[in-house]
């Protein structure tokens, strides 16, 4: 009887423990901000991609190699 008393009270130490454990709540938090990063990414190469495929294309006919 003493050994199942032990056994539920480790058990709700180990539970308290886990609610307290703010980990989990700090890796949600981190993956929120990597998918906002990513999606401000994404938004910002759709809407400077034309402008930057042009800029880049004007550079490299300016120095393609002249042919004697």
């Amino acid at each position: 009887m003493l050994s199942l008393i032990a056994t539920l009270q480790t058990l709700g130490f180990a539970a308290k423990n886990r609610l307290r454990d703010e980990r989990g709540a700090t890796a949600v938090e981190y993956g929120l901000m990597v998918a906002l990063i990513a999606v401000a990414i994404i938004v910002g190469v759709t809407l400077l991609g034309d402008n930057l495929q042009d800029m880049f294309n004007g550079i490299a006919g300016n120095i393609a190699p002249k042919t004697p």
